[in-house]
This record gives structure tokens, C-alpha cells and sequence, in this order.
């Protein structure tokens, strides 16, 4: 990786002090922390060739506009990677409710980004969920704690799955992956919807098939 780095016209002046791989890698990418001229990067490298990475650069770009994940620097789909500003933050796997409230504001905003998209065909027996209007947004897909950075604010990256969804699916996500029950799903419900009317109901449901994606995934990536 360090080779294509120094090789890259981005780092033609920047002398690059080292690149180190990440703990905790992905199925879909290797992650590198890259330091040049002082200044901290993270370079990915894309392993898999089955997802749409123009669109996830798109997605990604489109966040940055809203502050809500790392400044995107670089996509060299010809060599397979992308560059990051360094994101400062913590990965939670536990939330109080004041980070709950943070997280909920951030998944507002990635809502509200508009993107010309057909809506993603669940791969998946959806039959409890098509009884609900449809509440289409782009979303991210796979929020879990390691997707998400607290600091100050609160800051999503990897957004290879994102896609145009039903809103619930991000928030039935969030609520399964920080095991929130009671008055923290209220919270974090009532954060999100700021007054307007929600279902538990519903969120019940794409719960369950939130659940059974994640079953799948894990026997098909063992």
C-alpha cells in the first residue's frame, strides 16, 4: 500500500512518515492510518469488486456537505482506494443519552440528502414490513458501532451499503446494534422525529428483518 501512496501525485511533495494497518478490518476493505508532513490519513484500500464504489464515493461526498463523516480526498478507482482526512473520535458499542441524541441528529441529516436512486430491493422475506407506507431516504445500511465516531458531534463513515431505504431500517439498525430498549428507544426515537408521530410497531418489524440480514451476512461471511 505504501508503494502506491508514494507513487500517487497527491503525495508527490508530502513525505510520508509511515502506514500502518488498522485493527478491527472490515470484509470489504483494508484500512490504513497514513501520516505525511505531519498530518494524519486513512487510506482504503477496496477489496471487493461487487459493490458500486462511484456511488459510495457520491454518498460519502454528499455527507461531507452536511459534516457529518471524513473530508473525502481522493478515489483512485483505477488502483482500488480511497483517501480520508483523519477523523478524530470514539467507536461505542454503550450510549448515554446525550450521545443517543447527537447520533440521532447526525442520521437526520444523512436523511436529508437527496439522491437521485431507485430504492434497494431487500434480500430478504419482507412480508411484516409491507403492511407500512414507505418512508424512502438515503440511509446508510450498516450502522454498527464501528461506523460511528463521537467527539464533539457525531460522525458516520463506510458507506459502501448505502442506498435509498425506508428511514426505519437505519433507526431499527441503531437500536438492535446498541442493544437500546425502553426509555432509551423513546429517547432515541423521539430525538429523531423531533414531534412528529412514529410507530413502534414498525420499528419492531424492521428490527426483526434488520436481525435476519445480519444472520445472512455472517453465514455468507463466515
Amino acid at each position: 500500500m505504501i508503494n502506491l501512496l508514494k507513487n500517487h501525485s497527491f503525495f508527490t511533495n508530502k513525505q510520508i512518515a509511515s502506514c500502518t494497518l488498522l485493527a478491527n478490518q472490515g470484509y470489504c476493505n483494508e484500512n490504513y492510518m497514513v501520516v505525511a508532513d505531519g498530518v494524519k490519513y486513512i487510506a482504503r484500500k477496496l477489496l471487493r469488486n461487487d459493490i458500486e464504489r462511484a456511488f459510495e464515493w457520491k454518498v460519502h461526498t454528499l455527507a461531507y456537505a452536511q459534516r457529518i463523516t471524513a473530508e473525502p480526498l481522493l478515489f483512485d478507482e483505477k488502483n482500488a482506494f480511497m483517501l480520508f482526512g483523519f477523523l478524530e473520535g470514539e467507536q461505542k458499542s454503550k450510549v448515554d443519552e446525550n450521545e443517543l441524541k447527537l447520533l440521532a441528529k447526525t442520521l437526520q441529516k444523512l436523511h436529508s440528502i437527496s439522491i437521485d436512486a431507485k430504492p434497494i430491493a431487500l434480500q430478504i422475506e419482507t412480508q411484516t414490513i409491507e403492511n407500512y407506507p414507505t418512508e424512502y431516504v438515503l440511509c446508510h445500511n450498516d450502522l454498527n458501532p464501528q461506523n460511528i465516531f463521537f467527539f464533539d458531534d457525531v460522525k458516520f463513515i463506510d458507506f459502501e451499503y448505502a442506498g435509498v431505504n425506508d428511514m426505519y431500517f437505519d433507526v431499527a439498525c441503531v437500536c438492535v446494534e446498541f442493544g437500546l430498549e425502553g426509555e432509551m428507544v423513546e429517547v432515541f426515537l423521539e430525538a429523531y422525529f423531533e414531534g412528529e408521530d412514529f410507530s413502534l410497531e414498525k420499528l419492531e418489524d424492521y428490527k426483526i428483518v434488520y436481525k435476519r440480514l445480519c444472520e445472512e451476512w455472517f453465514q455468507n461471511n463466515p
